[in-house]
């Protein structure tokens, strides 16, 4: 699930666990939690993300922004030290995560690239 922040995380969290059956032939069962806290864009991020974004203009592309974060990669985990931190600079394609998942050759070498100088010009 998707939270983008620790209060609507600890929030769902709870909706969840709380739920009840609604019928007497149903048994519901709910168990875990959150595993990875929201990540949160701060103005730590957003200076990384516009370096990345001049770097990728270089090239003649336009990185952008999604309106939506909060997923669960492994960068929760240092943007929530306030690393500022990047995901989801690999490959475009389509069907994330399903059986049918894919990548655009097409964009293997713009991605590398932008990588690359990332990496060349992080301080």
């Amino acid at each position: 699930m998707r939270v983008p922040n620790p209060q609507l995380a600890e929030e769902m969290t709870h909706w969840f666990l709380g739920l009840e059956p609604i019928g007497a032939d149903v048994e519901v069962t709910v168990t875990g939690g959150m595993n990875r806290p929201p990540y949160q864009k701060d103005a730590g991020i957003a200076q990384l993300f516009g370096k990345a974004q001049a770097l990728y203009r270089e090239i003649g592309k336009e990185l952008l922004d999604v309106p939506l974060t909060g997923g669960g990669s492994d960068g929760n985990f240092t943007a929530a030290l306030g690393i500022p931190t990047l995901d989801g600079l690999g490959a475009d394609g389509k069907g994330a995560h399903a059986a049918y998942e894919q990548i655009y050759f097409s964009s293997l070498m713009p991605r590398t690239y932008l990588c690359a100088r990332l990496l060349e010009t992080l301080e």
